[in-house]
């Protein structure tokens, strides 16, 4: 009645903005992600049948309001398919900035997704888990394999991520703003599809931008994939800042950022901005580049290097004590350049 999961955060190479069916957290469009393995999320999930309601604690605080609404939906879904009605109490530690724009809601509901369907006894294998955990968030599906991972479009059924092969990257994190950022992710896709008249320009030119990165994964071509990434993101800023009212996640520092970034690869350094929907931003580059790109975005401001990470997986009690005295450590200081 107890299950304890670990997911990491995933940065979308093809973005997803927008969404086809809210109820089920369908895409418009789908989407090509890389997981990272810095800033897990860990999450215990434990039945409370004598409780009227369900617990959410985050990094030690009992959250209420809309947080604790989104963890309480997921559960009811999981409820509903093992036929329970078993209030849980949700226990999860964020390494990564919460609502941040770097993908924190991406690991904490892979997370919950496997703790859950574990502690109320479902047995559910990487694309069930990946289909329920799209139900809390969309981008949730991608961390469920980890890797690379394509998240298609597609009905309830068939929207789901899966690992693909790609070529080798590394991605460069530069943190410009760790705080909640004032408008959530969900507030501004639904504003951007309502009222920004670049919504089916966007819709239209990201599924075709998909199909070509996903030829770019198959040759290993990194600077065609790097090329992509980097004008599907501006793309879907555009999109977002033309709504109405208008959103403009990225600073003075994001754009300073991309700029460095632009500069790298005219001297050398081959390195493609992307950004979700936040103003951290995130250089893609080849691992053996990494360390260069670093030093160069550390003149602005924090940055974090990461490679590939895993897909979510349960964790036993010694791993679940283990995971969070390091992850604690590890956000202190998770290899800083």
């Amino acid at each position: 009645m107890t299950a304890t999961a670990r997911a990491h955060p995933n940065i979308a190479l093809v973005k997803y903005w927008g969404k086809s069916d809210t109820g089920f957290n369908l895409p418009a469009t789908g989407s090509l992600s890389m997981t990272l393995d810095v800033f897990p999320t860990t999450t215990t999930v434990t039945l409370a049948p004598e409780r009227d309601a369900d617990v959410f604690t985050l990094d030690g605080v009992v959250r209420t309001g809309i947080p604790a609404t989104r963890v309480t939906r997921l559960l009811d879904v999981v409820r509903a398919a093992a036929g329970s009605t078993a209030a849980a109490v949700v226990t999860s530690h964020n390494t990564v900035p919460s609502a941040a724009g770097l993908a924190s809601s991406a690991s904490g509901f892979a997370a919950l997704a496997a703790a859950a369907a574990a502690a109320y006894g479902l047995d559910l294998d990487e694309r069930g888990l990946s289909r329920l955990a799209r139900r809390g968030s969309g981008s949730a599906a991608r961390s469920v394999p980890g890797g690379f991972a394509l998240w298609h479009a597609g009905d309830d059924e068939h929207s789901v991520a899966e690992r693909i092969a790609a070529p080798e990257l590394a991605m460069v994190i530069g943190i410009v703003d760790r705080a909640e950022k004032p408008v959530s992710s969900r507030e501004a896709m639904n504003r951007t599809a309502l009222t920004s008249p670049y919504y089916p320009a966007w819709v239209t030119s990201t599924a075709e931008t998909l199909e070509a990165a996903c030829e770019a994964c198959r040759d290993g071509d990194v600077t065609r994939l790097g090329r992509i990434a980097e004008t599907n993101a501006l793309r879907m800023h555009a999109a977002i800042q033309a709504c109405d009212p208008p959103i403009r996640y990225l600073t003075p520092a994001s754009v300073e950022l991309f700029d460095r970034i632009a500069r790298l690869r005219a001297d050398g350094v081959e390195a493609y901005g992307t950004a979700d929907a936040g103003p951290n931003v995130v250089a893609v580059c080849r691992p053996h580049d990494a360390a260069a790109v670093a030093a160069v975005l550390a003149d602005v401001t924090e940055v974090v290097v990461a490679g590939v990470g895993p897909g979510v997986r349960l964790l036993d009690d010694t791993e679940r004590i283990d995971t969070e005295r390091i992850d604690t450590e590890r956000l202190d200081g998770a290899e800083p350049a």
